[in-house]
């Protein structure tokens, strides 16, 4: 009793600090999610959550609407391929690009070259769907101009849905790997240099120092990331396929979030929308779990 009294009296400040975070998140964050309710009932708008009539199925009306609706059978597909294309091509290249940064010799070279791959990261979906207009448009952009003046077809880029996606991912990965270097780098930048001389003594080249002190330096934020990353294997932005699909493409660019805003927000039809977001998120936790669950079995620390 004695050590708990000494023990509150000697760090009760931090417990003060910690009122306003747990009464932001408790408000924000844990009150809202009485609306879940609404994927299980008939929405009305003049009533409560708690009020509203339970819908019929047990509850379940809105999930089999949705999995009975073939426009959301395509979303969850299409969100499900560009996410995992997005995984495969787009979680190796900051880690590439962390590797080549770090082993560049000339400091200022080397800043210029992170400030420029850092810059795309602030550029909004709207002001890059723009560019890519710009660049490849099947009769205008700039690429296919120069594709025709070296005698070559032009590439459907923006209109031909296979080679939709083969822009989607790569614009993607041009717009965020510069900012998800800067991880990387940090995680580099704490590994003990002691290590790096003891491989130089024992006749260590460039590359067998990445391949046996950087990478397995690197390999608990791998794993962390790569966690976070499968957690989100079923989430998709809006902004960014929203911007870039066109009528041509909408049988690979329509993913859930875009079916969220078409049935929610301009169908009004906000039990079904919720009930499609619930069970993304269930499917998000799932994989959560599954992929740290993994990692703490193969031998590494996982995220809690």
């Amino acid at each position: 009793m004695n050590k708990t009294m000494n023990y509150l009296r000697r760090y009760w400040v931090l417990y003060v600090m910690l009122i306003l975070p747990l009464a932001f998140f408790i408000i924000f964050r844990y009150i809202p999610m009485g609306y879940i309710q609404i994927a299980f009932k008939k929405y009305s708008i003049v009533q409560s959550p708690w009020e509203m009539a339970w819908a019929d199925h047990n509850g379940f009306e809105y999930f089999i609407q949705a999995f009975s609706n073939r426009d959301f059978l395509y979303a969850l597909r299409n969100t499900l391929m560009l996410n995992f294309l997005d995984l495969l091509f787009g979680f190796p290249a900051p880690i590439i690009l962390a590797l080549i940064l770090n082993e560049l010799a000339f400091k200022r070279f080397k800043r210029f070259t992170q400030t420029v791959v850092y810059l795309p990261h602030f550029l909004s979906w709207v002001i890059i769907a723009g560019m890519a207009l710009q660049l490849f448009a099947p009769t205008s952009g700039l690429v296919n101009i120069m594709l025709q003046r070296m005698g070559f077809e032009p590439i459907p880029f923006l209109n031909d849905p296979v080679y939709w996606v083969i822009t989607y991912v790569l614009l993607g990965i041009w717009q965020s790997v510069g900012w998800n270097t800067i991880i990387y780098l940090a995680a580099i930048a704490g590994i003990n240099p002691e290590l790096y001389e003891a491989a130089s003594v024992d006749g260590a080249g460039r590359f067998r120092k990445i391949w046996h002190v950087t990478l397995p330096g690197l390999r608990p934020t791998i794993i962390v990331l790569l966690i976070l990353s499968l957690g989100q294997i079923l989430s998709s932005e809006f902004d960014r396929p929203y911007a870039l699909s066109n009528k041509l493409v909408t049988d690979v660019s329509n993913v859930i979030s875009i079916f969220v805003y078409n049935y929610g927000i301009r169908g009004l039809q906000f039990s079904l929308s919720t009930a499609v977001g619930l069970f993304q998120s269930v499917v998000c936790v799932i994989f959560l779990f599954a992929a740290n669950a993994l990692a703490k079995k193969t031998g590494e620390r996982g995220i809690w």
